[in-house]
C-alpha cells in the first residue's frame, strides 16, 4: 500500500484543485458551443431534474457483500415538481430527506424500468437543492454493477470487488441518473478493511482510521462526467508508477504481480505523451491507473482515471506469454487510452451515437500501434475486425452505426462489430479521403469545442469539414445513417488497344437460402473508390455515386478496384479481369492479394460466385505468403469444416484443408530461427491449432510429444506454442490427460496459464469429458467469468453442441443467478448459432427468458437468421464444395 508523506500530499491537493479548477473553467466555455439539444437528447429519464454534484460515502461487506452507502446529490430543478425518477435496481432505500431535512420523499421502485420516483408533499422550487439518500445496495458474483473476484494465490483464495458499469449499471452501486447526458461530478469516500487499497477515478486525498480494523479513504471529486464512467476497486493491491509530463501512470495489480505490469506502464507513459499531441487537449486528471481485475469480465472498462482489465489482458509474464502477446496487450491498453477522450472528455449524448466511443477507439489503437510497432503491420493483420463487421453488415438484422436505442438492454447489443469494427473501418476510409492531416486537424476543433460535454455524430462532421474545407456529411452519412455493405461491380472491355473499365453499384447481401422474406431495399452511397493497376499507384480516386466509366490501362491489364483496401465495400470483378487478376496475383500488394481472398470468399457465402472459383484462387496462393493471407484462408477453410460437422462431406473437406495448410506449417516449421514476437510466430501457432482440429495425424502426434515433455520440463516448450500445442492436446484428450489439464490449471495461480489449461480440457471431443466439464460449471471452480466461454467451447470446439444445449436448458435458473442478465440477453442467443438446423431455431424461439427484453429480441433475432444462413451454405456450399475436391484430388 503506498500512503503518500504530508508534504507530497499536500503537492498532490494543488494538483488536484488546480485541474479542478481548469476543468470547471473549460467545460463553462464548452456548455457555449455544445450543438447537441439536452431536452431532446433520447432516453428514459425525465429531464425536469438534473444533478450537479454527488457526494457518495460507501461501505461495501467484504463477506457478506452487502452495500450500504449514503450520497448527498446537489441537483438543480428545471421547473417546479413534486417527483423526481432517477435510476436504481436491486438497491433498499433507508432514508430519503432533501435540504437538510426540510422534505422527507416517498420511495416507490420499478424493478422492470430499473428507476425509484422519490415522491415529495410540497413542490421542489425550481433551483439548486441538496438531495441525501441512504441506502443498501447490493456487491454482486457477476461482473456488473459492484462485483466481488474470488482469486487464487499461494496463500489460499482472497477476493476483490471492482466495477464495470458501462452501459447502464451505475444503478446497481448507488441511486443515479444513470444515462450519458446527465454529467456530473462525483465526490467518493469509501469504508474499508485498513490492509486494504482503494482506486478510484481520482487520488486519494485523505485516509482516517474508523474504529479498530478499518480506514475512510476519501478520493479528489472527478471533473463532470457520466455515470458510467465511475470506478472502485478494492483489494489486497499493489500499485507500481511512473510520470508522465505530470501526470501520475500507475498499474495496479494483486500483490506480487506489479512487474509483470511494467510493459504497460511503459506504453501508457508513451501513448499519453502521443494523444495529448493528436487530440491538441491534454489528459486533464492528475492520474490515470491501469487496473488488472483477476476476473469478473473479460475485457476492458474505460472508467476515467482508473482504467480496468481482465487480468491477462494487461499484463505481461516472459515466463507464460508468448511475446507475441504484447501486441493484444498494447492494443486494449491504445483502445481505453483512447476513449479518456473519445468517450470520457467528449461523450456521445445517447447510446444511438456509441460509435463516436467504439469505433473510434478501435481506430485509434490501431493508428498508435502502427506509429510505435510498424513491424507488427496492425492494419494489415486486423484485417479480421472488418471482416466480421462486413459480413454481419450483409445481414437482413444489420443496423447502422448510428441506431435507434430504446433502453438500456438495448444498449448492450450495439457493443458489437458493426458499431466497432464498421466504424473503425469507415473513420480509416474518411481520414483517408480528407488527408492524414486535415483530418487531425477537425478532431482536435471537435475535442475543443465537445470536452467535458456531450455531441452527436453531426458535431463531428461540421468539424471535420469545417478543418478540411471538404464536404463529407454525404460521404459519412451513407455510411453511418444506413445499414449494409456496398458492392462495387467491376467490369473491363477492350476498345481497340484500350481498356474501359465500368464501375455500378449494388448492395451485397448475404440471406438465408430459399428465405421468402421480401428482398432487403436497394441502397445508394458515396463511395471513395481508389483504382489502378496491379502493383502500382491509383490513376484514379473517385467519389462513386451511383456508377462510373472511365480508361482503365491497355486491354488485358490487371486492374485492382479498391487499391490498397481502405475502403468498405465489396468488389465483384467481371470474368475477364478476374482472370487478369489471378494470374497478377503474385505481383499484388499483400493487402490487394488479401482483399480480393476475402472478397472472393464473402461472394461464395453471398451467392454471387460458385465455390470453385475460390478454390482456384487458393491453387495459386504460396505458401510463404504472408500470414494475413493465410489467416484468412484458414478462417474460410474453418468455417467449411465447421458447417461440415456430422456430414458426409466433411471426410473430403478436412483432407483438402489440410492438404493446403500443410505445405504452409511444413514451410515455417514448429520450431523457427526469426523473433519470437514476429508474424512466423503467430501464423506457426494458427496452424498447429487448425490441423489439430482438422485431425492431421503428424501434428496430432507431435503436439502430444512436446506436451510429454513439457510436463517433465516446462522450458523445453517455449511460450510461442503453449496455447497451440495444449489446445491440440485438449481436443485429441483422454480422460488421463483431461485431468492433467484440469490439474494443471488447478495449480496455476497466473490468470492466462488457467484459462489455457481449463478452455482446452473444454475442447476435449470425448462427450463424457465434455460431461465433466460442463458439471464444473456450476462447482465454483471457474472463474465466473469465463463460464460462458467454457460451455461455448464445449459445444464449438469440443463439437458437443446438443449435449451443451442440454445442459443448458437443465441449469438455465442456476447459471442465471451467476451469470446476470446478460447470459440470458445474449449468451443462449449467440450460443445457438452453433446449429444450423430449423429444428434448434425454433428452440431458440420458443425459449422465452430470452424474448423477456427488447435487447434479448434482438439478439435472437440475429441469432434466427445466423442458423438459417448457415443452414443455407450447408446446402448450397457443402456439397458443390466435396464435389470439387474429388474432381480435383487434393
Amino acid at each position: 500500500m503506498n500512503k503518500p508523506a504530508s508534504h507530497l500530499k499536500r503537492a498532490l491537493l494543488r494538483r488536484v484543485a488546480t485541474a479542478a479548477a481548469l476543468l470547471l473553467a473549460m467545460a463553462a466555455s464548452a456548455r457555449a458551443e455544445q450543438t447537441f439539444s439536452f431536452d431532446h437528447t433520447p432516453g428514459k429519464l425525465p429531464k425536469t431534474v438534473v444533478p450537479v454534484s454527488y457526494a457518495i460515502e460507501l461501505t461495501p461487506d467484504m463477506t457478506s457483500l452487502a452495500l450500504p452507502g449514503v450520497e448527498t446529490v446537489e441537483i438543480e430543478v428545471r421547473q417546479p415538481t413534486r417527483q423526481l425518477t432517477l435510476n436504481a435496481v436491486s438497491t433498499t432505500f433507508t432514508d430519503v430527506t432533501l435540504d437538510d431535512g426540510a422534505q422527507r420523499a416517498e420511495v416507490t421502485t420499478d424493478a422492470a424500468a430499473q428507476t425509484a420516483t422519490l415522491s415529495f408533499a410540497q413542490p421542489l422550487a425550481a433551483g439548486r437543492h441538496r438531495l441525501r439518500i441512504a441506502f443498501t445496495a447490493q456487491i454482486n458474483r457477476f461482473g456488473t454493477g459492484l462485483f466481488s473476484v474470488d482469486y487464487p494465490t499461494r496463500d489460499g483464495t482472497k477476493r476483490l470487488i471492482s466495477s464495470k458499469l458501462e452501459p447502464a449499471d451505475a444503478r446497481r452501486i448507488f441511486p443515479c441518473w444513470d444515462e450519458p447526458a446527465f454529467k456530473a461530478s462525483f465526490a467518493l469516500t469509501v469504508v474499508i478493511p485498513r490492509h486494504l487499497l482503494a482506486v478510484g477515478n481520482m487520488p486519494v486525498t485523505g485516509e482516517q482510521p474508523v474504529g479498530d480494523n478499518l480506514k475512510k479513504v476519501a478520493f479528489a471529486p472527478t471533473p463532470k462526467m457520466s455515470s458510467y464512467l465511475f470506478v472502485l476497486t478494492v483489494g489486497e493491491l499493489e500499485r507500481v508508477t511512473a510520470d508522465a509530463g505530470g501526470v501520475t501512470i500507475g498499474v495496479v495489480t494483486t500483490e506480487g504481480k506489479t512487474g509483470q505490469g511494467r510493459f504497460a506502464l511503459d506504453s501508457a507513459v508513451k501513448l499519453l505523451a502521443w494523444y495529448n499531441d493528436y487530440f491538441g487537449v491534454k489528459y486533464p486528471l492528475p492520474k490515470l491507473d491501469l487496473i488488472a481485475v483477476p476476473g469478473g469480465f473479460g475485457g476492458a472498462m474505460e472508467n476515467w482515471g482508473g482504467i480496468t482489465f481482465f487480468e491477462s489482458r494487461l499484463l505481461f509474464d516472459p515466463a507464460t506469454n508468448a511475446e507475441t502477446a504484447r501486441r493484444g496487450i498494447f492494443a486494449i491498453i491504445a483502445h481505453e487510452m483512447a476513449h479518456m477522450w473519445f468517450g470520457d472528455l467528449v461523450t456521445m449524448a445517447w447510446w444511438d451515437n456509441l460509435w463516436l466511443n467504439e469505433g473510434f477507439a478501435s481506430w485509434m489503437a490501431t493508428k498508435a500501434s502502427a506509429q510505435f510497432y510498424p513491424q507488427w503491420q496492425s492494419w494489415l493483420n486486423g484485417y479480421g475486425a472488418k471482416q466480421l463487421a462486413m459480413s454481419l453488415d450483409a445481414r437482413r438484422t444489420s443496423h447502422p452505426i448510428q441506431q435507434p436505442i430504446a433502453d438500456h438492454s438495448e444498449a448492450v447489443t450495439a457493443f458489437d462489430a458493426i458499431t466497432y469494427s464498421k466504424g473503425q473501418a469507415l473513420i480509416r476510409m474518411l481520414e483517408n479521403y480528407l488527408g492524414e492531416q486535415a483530418f487531425r486537424d477537425g478532431i482536435r476543433k471537435y475535442m475543443a469545442a465537445h470536452a467535458y460535454g456531450n455531441s452527436t455524430t453531426a458535431d463531428l462532421w461540421r468539424a471535420l469539414e469545417s478543418a478540411a474545407g471538404k464536404t463529407i456529411t454525404g460521404v459519412a452519412a451513407s455510411f453511418t445513417e444506413q445499414d449494409g455493405v456496398p458492392l462495387v461491380v467491376a467490369r473491363t472491355d477492350c476498345d481497340g488497344a484500350v481498356q474501359r473499365l465500368t464501375l455500378r453499384q449494388d448492395r451485397f447481401v448475404i440471406a438465408p437460402l430459399g428465405t421468402d422474406a421480401a428482398p432487403l431495399p436497394p441502397r445508394s452511397w458515396q463511395i471513395p473508390v481508389a483504382i489502378g493497376p496491379v502493383g502500382g499507384r491509383p490513376f484514379d480516386e473517385i467519389l462513386l455515386q451511383g456508377s462510373a466509366e472511365m480508361a482503365a490501362g491497355g486491354c488485358g491489364d490487371a486492374i485492382k478496384v479498391n487499391l490498397g483496401d481502405i475502403g468498405y465495400f465489396r468488389v465483384e470483378y467481371g470474368p475477364k479481369n478476374r482472370g487478369a487478376l489471378l494470374s497478377a496475383l503474385p505481383r499484388m500488394q499483400v493487402n490487394d492479394r488479401l482483399n480480393v481472398v476475402a472478397d472472393s470468399w464473402a461472394l461464395v457465402q453471398a451467392g454471387r460466385a460458385e465455390p470453385a472459383t475460390y478454390f482456384a484462387l487458393l491453387d495459386a496462393l504460396d505458401p510463404a505468403d504472408h500470414r494475413a493471407v493465410w489467416d484468412q484462408v484458414i478462417s474460410s477453410l474453418a468455417a467449411l469444416n465447421r458447417l461440415s460437422r456430422d456430414r458426409a462431406e466433411r471426410p473430403a473437406i478436412q483432407a483438402y484443408a489440410r492438404s493446403k495448410l500443410r505445405p504452409v506449417l511444413d514451410r515455417v516449421g514448429w520450431d523457427g530461427a526469426g523473433s519470437a514476437d514476429d508474424d512466423t510466430a503467430l501464423l506457426r501457432a494458427s496452424l498447429i491449432s487448425t490441423l489439430g482440429d482438422l485431425g492431421d495425424a503428424t501434428v496430432v502426434a507431435e503436439a502430444k510429444r512436446r506436451f510429454a515433455a513439457f510436463l517433465e520440463d516446462p522450458n523445453a516448450l517455449p511460450t510461442a506454442l503453449r496455447d497451440a500445442v495444449t489446445h491440440v492436446v485438449g481436443v485429441t484428450a483422454d480422460r488421463a490427460t483431461y485431468d492433467r489439464l484440469l490439474a494443471l490449471a488447478r495449480k496455476s495461480t497466473v490468470t492466462n496459464e488457467r484459462l489455457r489449461y481449463y478452455y482446452a480440457a473444454a475442447s476435449a471431443r470425448d462427450p463424457e469429458l465434455a460431461r465433466a466439464t460442463l458439471a464444473l460449471t456450476l462447482t465454483g471452480e471457474l472463474p465466473e467469468t469465463i463460464v460462458p466461454g467454457i460451455i461455448s467451447t464445449v459445444a464449438s470446439t469440443g463439437e458437443q453442441p446438443q449435449l451443451a444445449w442440454d445442459f443448458v436448458r437443465q441449469n438455465f435458473e442456476a447459471l442465471l443467478a451467476k451469470q446476470g442478465p446478460n447470459f440470458r440477453d445474449g449468451f443462449v442467443p449467440n450460443f445457438m448459432t452453433n446449429f444450423t438446423d430449423a429444428a434448434h431455431a425454433a428452440e431458440l424461439a420458443a425459449f422465452a427468458p430470452s424474448h423477456s427484453t427488447s435487447g434479448g429480441r434482438v439478439m435472437v433475432a440475429r441469432a434466427l437468421e445466423s442458423i438459417a444462413i448457415s443452414g443455407g451454405l450447408v446446402s448450397r456450399v457443402l456439397t458443390a464444395a466435396s464435389d470439387w475436391i474429388r474432381v480435383h484430388k487434393p
